[in-house]
């Protein structure tokens, strides 16, 4: 993981000096899987200048007096910038469909939508790459009681996550309905097994360093001949 976070550092500094493309990362998974942990440890290294993170939490009263994908579009990324979703778009179909907030027939329509958001923003010039950080229940499990056990993680611990986990079953059915219908070329979706913090973040780390390879970024040109300046 060190000389992978070297490796990012480098490939942002890249990214960022040539100021042309644009890289979108979104991280959906169940609570505890480790979506905060993940970017702390991958990201960690970055610059951040090119670097934000926007958290989607329940919409507030403007949000909501939009379309639900108003408050998503004015958090992407420009020239030469690195966005994280800590959470995401996705949340409003995978929420709503479990939690019956709205009928089927409204939040099935989201999954077209969402479809061509995410490639009109590739078609401008943005890369994504979609992470589902899969925990397993058992292991969520340990994880809910760890916070109960240490005082320092209680303000972690939230009794609603409760009310989700009896819920498991339709939040993978929802998942796996998100996962097959809109997991592209142009946006692919990542199923990254969580259990094990160490080997989730090397994945996540590994397919980043791919990705930004891929994108073959360069320095730009300078219009004057290093050599030939003198300081005094």
């Amino acid at each position: 993981m060190k000389q992978y976070a070297q490796r990012i550092d480098a490939l942002q500094d890249q990214l960022y000096a040539e100021g042309k493309q644009r890289l979108l990362i979104v991280f959906q998974a169940m609570d505890t899987a480790g979506k905060d942990g993940t970017i702390r440890s991958v990201f960690e290294k970055m610059d951040p200048q090119g670097l934000s993170v926007a958290s989607f939490k329940r919409p507030n009263t403007r949000e909501l007096a939009h379309d639900y994908l108003w408050r998503i579009h004015r958090h992407v990324p420009g020239n030469g910038q690195v966005t994280i979703f800590n959470r995401s778009h996705y949340e409003d179909i995978i929420a709503v469909r479990v939690r019956n907030i709205f009928p089927r027939e409204r939040w099935s329509r989201r999954y077209k939508h969402i479809v061509n958001f995410e490639k009109l923003l590739a078609d401008e010039g943005t890369t994504i790459l979609k992470f589902f950080l899969h925990i397993s229940k058992a292991e969520q499990k340990e994880r809910l009681q760890a916070r109960l056990d240490e005082a320092d993680k209680h303000w972690k611990f939230n009794p609603g996550d409760l009310v989700d986990r009896e819920l498991w079953p339709q939040f993978m059915t929802a998942y796996g309905d998100v996962l097959s219908k809109t997991s592209t070329d142009y946006a692919p979706w990542y199923i990254i097994p969580a259990d094990r913090k160490w080997y989730r973040n090397l994945l996540v780390a590994d397919i980043l360093i791919k990705t930004l390879e891929s994108l073959h970024m360069v320095y730009p040109p300078i219009e004057y001949d290093p050599a030939s300046v003198v300081i005094d």
